[in-house]
Order: C-alpha cells, then structure tokens, then sequence
C-alpha cells in the first residue's frame, strides 16, 4: 500500500447492564456487533447527561479517552474507542469480568478474615507496574507525557476472575498537552486516598500516586482506613498537618521488611518517599520472593473464585 487507506464501517454497540455510576459518567456493561456475527463484551463509559454542556466535564472526559488509547499495558485498563452518538460522547473499553479492590476487602471484613499478606502485597505490585508504565510513558517524540493519575484508590483498581490487577479511571488524570489540571483551585480525587501535597491543593508529581497506593496497602494490611472515617475537612486536616500513623499499631506482627516499605510509601514528605512506582515494585517483589516460592496470578485467581463464587461466569 502507497497511500494510507481509509476504512469507515458501523459497529452496533447494545448496553446489557449498568455496572456503576460516577461524578462524571455512567458505565455500562456492553456488547459490540460486527461483521459475519462477530460479538466482543466490552465496558462503555458515557458521560452524564449534566455534563454534556460542561465544558471542563466534557475536557476531562475526552482527554481521559485520548490519554489512555496510547496506555497499553497488562495491568492498565484497555481503552477501544472514543465515539460520539447524538449530543453526547461514550468510551469503550476492556472489560474486566471481576471485583474491585474496595469489594474485595469489604468481602473480607463480612467474613470476619484477613486479606492474606502475600496477596496484599501482589495486588499492590501489580498496581505500582501499572503506575511505573504510566509514569513514565513517552509520546511519539520520545518526550515524557509527565502522567499522574491523582485518583489511586479501591475502586479504581480491579481484580479479574483471571488473577489480574488492572488500574482503571484515568477521568481526572493529567499530563502534559493532555490534561487543563486547575492544581491550586479544584481539589480533585476521593478526600480518604489523597497525598499531603494533593490534600494542600499543592502542585502533584508521580510521587503523589506512590502515596496514594501506599494508603491502599495500609488498607489491605491492617482492615482499617488511614485516616479514619471523619468528615472531609477533618481527613484534609489529619492529611496535612499530621503524620502517618505506623502500621505496626494495627499489625504487632507485621514482618520489618513490609513495614518499612508501607512507612516508606507514605512518607508526608514527598522527597523521603519511594521516588519512583518500580523502587517500590522492586521492594515489594524482593520481600515476596526472596524465599523462593510467591504469589501468581493463577493463585490470586483462585482465591478470588473461592472468595465470590456467586459472581464467577462460566
């Protein structure tokens, strides 16, 4: 072929459920149709009807679908397409047959047992290899897009019926030449995950997401929110004015190793914090697997399949 070529073809897309709702838009549980009965399930995201006439909604939700198309990775959600249908704009993308890590460890607290360590551990180093990819992803002239998800937290990560960890919603993410990020005036991101620096309306760094994550394992750890459940300005307060509580109040027999790399993760200041998602990736994998034998994907899948059988599709 001399020239490019142009193919323009009409998939029907048909919702079959919805599976949540957000600040921004609503996603769906969906089925693409093409050519010679060709069917892929896929998620679709479309943007609330109030948002329509947004224009900063409307931004973020766009720049969102042109961000991650070029975030391809096993552990990031796959973004397909970003279509337009009437007045409004819809994203499809993967779908993750599975639960989120907030329905995971509220499964656990209702069956009165602990996440085991070494899956905490794995689920987490599995989102750092995500947030490493992310951080550090380049466009086509090799310039870094400076990516910072600013929004790492339970229900934005997923945990597949397979045994893999996916991180999802880039919605409020922000890079450079992709992203109008208000840092300074708008507080975005779920109060209980943010970083001192986000919490401050301060400019954020990768190093924002490390916090973030780090509050998530703390999570998975110890059964028990960081800052407690208190009403947001009180949680902004205990953000920023105070230090993070050790890990080993709630964990007495937590191994050294781990605590230091859940203290070192949630470090208030940023330059005495894991400075990259693979420092702490390669941390977290030299205390699963420096014995020998560690956790998989396959052993993930089966906890997972054993923890919520009802919802396993065969």
């Amino acid at each position: 072929m001399n020239e490019p070529m142009d193919i323009e073809s009409v998939n029907k897309i048909r919702f079959v459920k919805k599976l949540a709702k957000g600040g921004m838009g609503t996603v769906y549980e969906a089925v693409q149709y093409g050519a010679e009965g060709f069917q892929k399930t896929m998620a679709v995201k479309t943007l609330l009807e109030d948002c329509v006439h947004d224009s900063e909604f409307l931004t973020m939700f766009i720049g969102e679908a042109k961000l991650v198309a070029d975030l391809v990775h096993d552990n990031i959600a796959q973004v397909y397409q970003l279509g337009k249908y009437k007045n409004s704009f819809y994203i499809a993308m993967e779908y993750i047959h599975g639960v989120n890590l907030k329905e995971f460890h509220d499964r656990h607290i209702y069956k009165n047992i602990p996440i085991p360590e070494e899956l905490a551990c794995f689920i987490i180093s599995r989102i750092c290899r995500a947030l490493a990819y992310a951080h550090n992803k380049r466009d086509s002239k090799g310039r870094c897009l400076g990516v910072v998800h600013r929004d790492v937290s339970p229900k934005n990560i997923m945990i597949s019926f397979e045994g893999v960890v996916k991180l999802t919603d880039f919605g409020i993410a922000k890079a450079r030449d992709f992203m109008w990020t208000q840092e300074g005036e708008v507080l975005y991101g779920k109060v209980p995950y943010m970083s001192p620096e986000q919490a401050a309306f301060q400019e954020t760094d990768l190093r924002s997401d490390i916090f973030s994550l780090g509050i998530c394992l703390y999570e998975l750890l110890s059964g028990k929110l960081l800052y407690g459940d208190a009403q947001t300005m009180e949680i902004l307060q205990r953000i920023t004015q105070e230090d993070c509580p050790n890990i080993r109040t709630l964990c007495p027999n937590i191994n050294p190793k781990l605590e230091n790399i859940v203290n070192k993760a949630l470090k208030k200041d940023r330059r005495e914090r894991y400075q990259t998602a693979q420092d702490m990736c390669s941390d977290l994998k030299h205390y699963m697997y420096d014995g020998g034998y560690g956790p998989t994907n396959q052993v993930l899948e089966r906890y997972v399949k054993t923890l919520f059988p009802e919802k396993i599709r065969f």
